[in-house]
């Protein structure tokens, strides 16, 4: 039988709250905002770290974005991976986004990715940090892999 990606009684964190930015869960309501964002930053994103070699971001449509945030929502319904938007907390705009995955080559618990859109890129070493010590805090994982940022 495959192990849980978190323990059974583990409940995932619902909100990331800092001065610079706010995560909760992504899902279909935020379909058209994080398109807009990631399909405004493509090479910045690709050029983030941890991003290099990834297939994403790619052409897709919105329709198509929509059913990869459903299919995100589903996974964090069903505690297989952790995909939060990354929202400012003043305009509620999505300005990036934050995934937690189980690491497929089995070297960390868990595989994170992050990326904020290219007129925000001022704020993607502030969301590692933040992130990594969130992880550290309030997450069942020992090892986390998280490509770090200068």
């Amino acid at each position: 039988m495959e192990e849980p990606f978190v323990p059974p009684g583990f409940a995932a964190p619902l909100a990331l709250e800092t001065e610079q930015f706010r995560l909760e869960p992504l899902g279909p309501q935020h379909n058209e905002p994080d398109y807009e964002a990631w399909s405004s930053s493509l090479e910045h994103i690709r050029a983030t770290p941890g991003w290099e070699t990834s297939s994403w971001p790619d052409g897709r449509g919105l329709d198509e974005n929509l059913n990869d945030l459903r299919g995100h929502a589903d996974d964090f319904e069903n505690r297989k991976g952790f995909t939060y938007t990354v929202l400012d907390p003043s305009t509620g705009d999505v300005i990036g986004c934050v995934y937690i995955y189980p690491d497929k080559r089995g070297e960390h618990d868990a595989d994170v990715h992050s990326w904020v859109r290219a007129d925000r890129a001022e704020l993607d070493a502030p969301l590692w940090r933040a992130v990594s010590d969130w992880l550290a805090r309030d997450w069942p994982f020992e090892r986390v892999g998280y490509a770090e940022r200068p």
